[in-house]
């Protein structure tokens, strides 16, 4: 805060606040998935001391012995977001060795930001016990190895309503818009992980697909099926400040969503306004007025003799 008691220029969940109340009848939810690097002695975690492990594939959401190194700190940091309230989901190893994931949701535009804030100093704090350090960087390795994302995923109450696939559409539309301004808010060293290879989307390009990892925005099968769910936008970075994310997401589906409910309503109100003329018209020509007969000259009374 600043002296006078505003929010300073960085005070980023002050803006989300301000964005959710001003959509709060669209009811935007969301869910963050966080990954993270486990690192010790300036390697990845489990990472031998010369060279590499061997290469990505067995990793991923995998079990056995040594691949898996973090395991306990996963553990206790999960069993720690439980008793503290936090909305975790899951957990799961990530592609490249030595990186986790937990995901923090179903929250509104604020308080997924104060969560998954909370959840990332808890994570900290207990990896210090294990003499290990996390890393949020949106590419801690070079090469090929995969990023650190914050995958988002998105919905509003349209979404989620039956028949809600127009809208789902409508939100990925509405984000091909603006890709520089969301962007310039997922988060730094967006252009070494956004490369096009490992499971992304070049940055600069946009696009939106069906079970595609390898698009901006993702579409869950399942959500393509019942038509209705949400989206995951694949391209906010680890090291994301939560608030800002969420801010952009809302302003630009639901502010979108908003211009064409006003605009709909507005054709609507004309298209009314112009069949009550027409109707207006078309009776006049059917029923012309009926003219007034003259009245014929009063006769003056007989005179009485």
């Amino acid at each position: 805060m600043n002296a006078d008691m505003t929010p300073h220029e960085t005070n980023h969940r002050a803006k989300a606040v301000e964005v959710a109340k001003k959509y709060a009848d669209q009811e935007p939810m969301f869910g963050i998935e966080q990954e993270y690097t486990f690192f010790q002695d300036e390697r990845p975690y489990g990472w031998p001391e010369v060279g590499y492990p061997a290469p990505q594939g067995p990793y991923y959401c995998g079990v056995g012995g040594s691949k898996m190194p973090g395991r306990d700190i996963v553990e206790a940091h999960t069993l720690a977001c439980l008793r503290a309230g936090i909305g975790i989901e899951g957990t799961n190893a990530e592609v490249m060795m030595g990186q986790w994931e937990f995901q923090v949701g179903i929250l509104d535009a604020v308080e997924v930001g104060d969560q998954l804030w909370v959840a990332r100093w808890l994570l900290e704090r207990i990896a210090e016990e294990f003499d290990v350090e996390v890393s949020f960087a949106a590419k801690p390795i070079k090469g090929d190895w995969n990023g650190a994302g914050a995958h988002t995923n998105f919905s509003t109450k349209a979404m989620r309503a039956p028949g809600g696939w127009d809208a789902i559409i409508a939100g990925c539309e509405a984000l091909g818009t603006r890709v520089k301004e969301h962007i310039d808010a997922y988060g730094d060293g967006i252009k070494d992980r956004l490369t096009g290879a490992h499971e992304t989307a070049p940055w600069n390009k946009f696009s939106y697909g069906i079970s595609n990892r390898a698009a901006s925005i993702r579409i869950p099968g399942g959500v393509a099926r019942d038509k209705r769910g949400y989206l995951e936008d694949r391209r906010p970075n680890a090291n994301i400040d939560p608030y800002l994310v969420s801010s952009v997401m809302v302003e630009t589906i639901c502010g979108a969503a908003a211009k064409g409910k006003k605009s709909g309503a507005k054709t609507t109100a004309k298209k009314t306004a112009a069949k009550k003329r027409g109707a207006t018209k078309k009776a006049a020509k059917k029923s012309p007025a009926k003219k007034t007969p003259a009245r014929k000259p009063a006769k003056k009374a007989a005179k009485r003799r």
